[in-house]
């Protein structure tokens, strides 16, 4: 282990971040929102094509805030994607509502729709239509925001986009969420851009914009005193953090670029063999591929991920199975899935590979000859 270790998904600062900092700190504007904040949600709102944002301490705030703003509370019903990070879905239960789960589509690893529609019927047929369905971009790929939509517009289902994983994707020529009733982006430490820790609620509902924008900020009225007419949060973003984003969005086109070619290169290099293959991409979109996630199948080959995942371990590498399904934790034990084999199997096959931006040449070569030679190693 003398090899210095290789991270999943680390940070990679462009350089403009320490004056965005510093002239953060020159204004002594330090505390949350500031100047920087309100530049960030127009940068970022500039970028989406996306009319409102608002600037939060984390994409799980983010998601909490849409949930309250839309009113969802105990014995409403939430459709999420099973595929997906807990920090996306904990906020249902923030809200005493009941997470019901959808499988994912094998083509894309995003909410499969046919079983979206299912679920929504079973719910019909219960006599409470679900108060809002979310649908995860998972690994930086769009799920297909229209054909949710085909199904969740005539109930008047709002749609939430967990666009966390997928900031700078496009969907049909959009940027990821755009088109949705609200799109959620987190900027945590390992995402394709950070602020070291923090999220976005984005919207073309002007309405949504503010009340969430009250919400993060202990629900204060528009009074000289401190008056509190509904339960609020401490949830805004700091100026220093939004500083860092800033700086953030300037190599962000850059940053594409990379995952883009990292992605590549593992697929080049490594699905030549029998038996791995790699995240589809999605025909009505591109991703930002934020991280390279392949699976093994060992029917083919005699390779497991979790073999591969133990060799680079042991040369001080870290790689990640993918999520584990949502229906599959016990924090939602008894809540309903529709489907559920599909994200068994990527769960089970799935493994991803270190994708972080600043990966050198000789660093994925050597990531890559640990794959490769676990493999050969396991197939003779």
């Amino acid at each position: 282990m003398s090899e210095d270790r290789i991270f999943l998904s680390p940070p990679h600062m462009g350089g403009e971040e320490q004056d965005f900092v510093a002239e953060a700190f020159a204004s002594n504007y330090v505390a949350p929102c500031g100047p920087m904040v309100d530049a960030f949600e127009a940068e970022v709102s500039e970028l989406s094509g996306i009319s409102h944002t608002v600037a939060v301490s984390s994409g799980t705030a983010a998601m909490h805030l849409i949930l309250r703003h839309m009113d969802v509370s105990d014995r409403d019903v939430v459709i999420a994607s099973s595929l997906t990070f807990i920090g996306g879905v904990n906020p249902v239960l923030y809200v005493d509502a009941e997470p019901w789960f959808v499988d994912a589509d094998p083509d894309t690893w995003n909410m499969d729709v046919d079983l979206l529609a299912e679920a929504i019927d079973t719910c019909r047929k219960k006599g409470k239509m679900p108060a809002a369905v979310i649908s995860t971009d998972i690994y930086g790929q769009c799920a297909d925001y229209d054909r949710i939509r085909r199904v969740c517009d005539p109930h008047g289902i709002p749609v939430i986009s967990d666009s966390a994983e997928a900031m700078g994707a496009t969907y049909k020529g959009r940027h990821a969420g755009a088109g949705t009733a609200a799109a959620v982006f987190s900027f945590n430490g390992n995402k394709i851009m950070t602020t070291s820790g923090g999220g976005m609620v984005a919207t073309d509902d002007a309405s949504l914009a503010g009340h969430v924008r009250k919400l993060a900020t202990q629900a204060r009225e528009n009074t000289v005193h401190y008056e509190h007419r509904e339960t609020g949060y401490n949830y805004r973003m700091s100026n220093i953090s939004a500083a860092i984003g800033r700086g953030q969005l300037r190599v962000l086109d850059k940053r594409l670029d990379q995952k883009r070619g990292i992605y590549e290169y593992y697929r080049d290099e490594l699905s030549r063999f029998d038996g791995i293959s790699f995240m589809p991409v999605a025909s009505y979109g591109i991703p930002n591929h934020w991280l390279a996630c392949c699976l093994f199948d060992p029917q083919a080959c005699g390779v497991s991920s979790d073999a591969v995942h133990r060799a680079l371990e042991a040369e001080n590498i870290e790689s990640r199975p993918l999520w584990k399904p949502m229906h599959l934790q016990p924090v939602f034990r008894g809540s309903p899935c529709f489907g559920g084999e599909v994200s068994e199997r990527l769960f089970e096959t799935g493994l991803c590979l270190p994708s972080g931006t600043a990966l050198t040449e000789e660093q994925l070569d050597r990531i890559v000859s640990i794959v490769r030679s676990t493999m050969e190693s396991d197939c003779t």
